[in-house]
């Protein structure tokens, strides 16, 4: 059995599209192999996403920056077996306790072709702002693994998508949320078949 884990902080339209993805593969995966989304975690007690946990009766866990304990972070994330930590617009900087201790097991998806529009505050409209402000004529995602350093892990996947001239921030983020939708399910499967 396939264990994720998503951390998420908003909406959770990816962690969505995720579990969707897991009841697809586990009717068509041979018998006996199975993948689950075991835990939802969020910084956020009104983040939409514990809305799906509820929904979709899936354990989820609520953490504060102020007062988190690291270590037992850790221990509650190991107790998951996780395949896999699955970032899906999750506003914290992974502490590097717990990507040392997940290494190569946490991805994370950024809607910006990086290392274009990365870093620190660099995250949704912020990054479609910056690119319509720079004229560019293309944008997309990037899927990587994650390190110590804001969307500086290795490169997993990347997708592009046209920018037209009479984008806003928003119409360029529906092209982006496709994009998301479609390709980190995929890359998901992906990893997990090289395991």
């Amino acid at each position: 059995m396939d264990s994720l884990v998503i951390f998420a902080s908003g909406t959770g339209t990816n962690a969505a599209a995720i579990i969707a993805w897991t009841k697809e593969q586990n009717r068509v995966l041979p018998a006996g192999r199975q993948v689950h989304v075991s835990l939802i975690v969020s910084n956020n007690p009104q983040a939409g996403v514990l809305e799906i946990a509820k929904r979709e009766h899936i354990p989820f866990l609520i953490i504060d920056k102020h007062t988190i304990h690291e270590a037992l972070l850790i221990e509650q994330l190991q107790s998951y077996n996780p395949a896999l930590i699955v970032l899906a617009g999750f506003m914290w900087k992974i502490p590097p306790g717990i990507v040392h201790a997940f290494t190569n097991r946490i991805i994370n998806i950024h809607p910006s072709l990086l290392p274009a529009y990365g870093g620190k505050g660099m995250y949704g409209h912020h990054v479609h702002t910056a690119v319509l402000a720079a004229g560019d004529q293309e944008s997309g995602i990037t899927i990587h693994y994650v390190n110590e350093a804001y969307d500086e892990g290795n490169v997993i996947l990347q997708a592009h998508c046209p920018v037209h001239t009479t984008d806003s921030a928003d119409t360029l983020a529906q092209r982006i949320h496709q994009l998301e939708h479609f390709y980190y399910p995929r890359t998901i499967e992906y990893l997990l078949g090289r395991k």
